[in-house]
């Protein structure tokens, strides 16, 4: 395997291990990584510190969080939204989250190039893709959950987060890689990414305001649907609001609070645009949250000079890791979130088309 990340001048390669190290400590014995000891455990946050753990040198551990995620998924191709010690506390299916597992996959194989994983952690990619596309709204984004009630699919939350519809963007490339990969074409993937990157880049009113949050901001550049001279545009429109020189970013606009897994993935996006001086820049000011043995602190709160909330997180560490690969290209996987690895970009269809909703049957649920 290449080399572990590090970034020249900021985090060095035996630092970096000692924070893959950290998430490591705090998985679970079933291979579950939660947000932090005794918190819970969802599928997007495990599935990006499984990628993180496994440049990191914690491939095992890597491997086991994979093992969960395959032995943990529903017949319908989602996981429940919060599991605590493994009991499920929240049984709704996210769709944000059940996309996510082709990002691992996909990153699992730029950086181990194993055949045998891939074709064990396809049928769950595709059972979990099939999921998210069928709660395409006829705008074009992503129904964002769908409740469980009596151990069984329910109602749809008819609604779209912009955040969430960005990352499934990514997901749906890193699926159509896949399957490219597999040689079992997805055209009703395809089709549905065109209508969300249409939505992503042309109807952002369409989503649920969440605007008070930065991810809301920054995720369609992240996710790849906005990209070249929009995105610089969209990523200056709210720089001064949510950038504070020396601390990070706000996760949310009106709050002194600058959390440490926005700031890095904003790094991420930033990167992604060629804007390596300020990725760099931000980089280094989020470090005032590392801790003792490689752990992050979530956050970080002005005035009250505290660490908030008290806790080290695994999705904190694990996007520290993730940025430092990005910036430093040490290993194939580094192109995860500048995405020239994964699928071509979807062709662009939208409203304007006339064409029928890819969600025409969406998913209705059973009471």
């Amino acid at each position: 395997m290449a080399d572990t990340p590090a970034v020249d001048g900021i985090l060095t390669a035996p630092e970096v291990a000692r924070t893959a190290a950290s998430i490591a400590a705090m998985q679970e014995p079933d291979g579950a990584v939660p947000w932090t000891v005794g918190e819970h455990v969802d599928v997007w946050n495990h599935v990006e510190a499984a990628m993180a753990m496994l440049v990191g040198g914690q491939v095992d551990a890597a491997m086991r969080a994979y093992d969960w995620c395959l032995g943990s998924q529903r017949d319908d191709g989602s996981w429940p939204m919060k599991i605590v010690a493994g009991e499920v506390e929240d049984a709704s299916g996210e769709t944000n989250m059940s996309a996510y597992l082709a990002v691992g996959v996909w990153h699992h194989w730029l950086v181990r190039r194993d055949s045998a994983f891939v074709r064990r952690a396809w049928p769950a990619v595709r059972r979990a893709l099939d999921f998210v596309v069928g709660m395409q709204l006829p705008f074009g984004g992503i129904a964002w959950s769908q409740e469980w009630h009596d151990g069984r699919p329910a109602r749809v939350n008819r609604e779209a987060l912009l955040a969430g519809s960005s990352s499934i963007y990514q997901s749906l490339r890193a699926g159509v890689a896949l399957a490219d990969l597999m040689d079992e074409p997805q055209p009703e993937w395809e089709l549905a990414g065109g209508r969300l990157g249409h939505a992503l880049r042309e109807h952002r009113d369409r989503f649920l305001d969440k605007s008070t949050f930065s991810m809301d901001w920054y995720y369609p550049v992240l996710g790849g649907a906005v990209r070249g001279e929009d995105a610089v545009s969209l990523l200056k429109s709210r720089w001064d609001e949510f950038v504070t020189p020396g601390l990070g970013i706000r996760c949310v606009d009106a709050n002194p609070w600058f959390t440490g897994a926005e700031t890095c993935e904003l790094v991420m996006a930033l990167e992604a645009t060629g804007d390596r001086e300020r990725a760099l820049e931000l980089f280094g000011d989020m470090q005032h949250l590392r801790g003792e043995q490689g752990r992050y602190w979530t956050g970080y709160v002005t005035g009250d000079d505290v660490f908030w909330p008290h806790e080290h997180t695994t999705y904190t560490a694990a996007a520290v890791i993730l940025a430092a690969d990005q910036l430093g290209q040490c290993t194939p996987g580094s192109d995860i979130y500048r995405g020239s690895s994964l699928a071509a970009h979807f062709a662009e269809i939208g409203l304007e088309c006339g064409c029928a909703s890819v969600g025409a049957g969406l998913r209705t649920g059973r009471s």
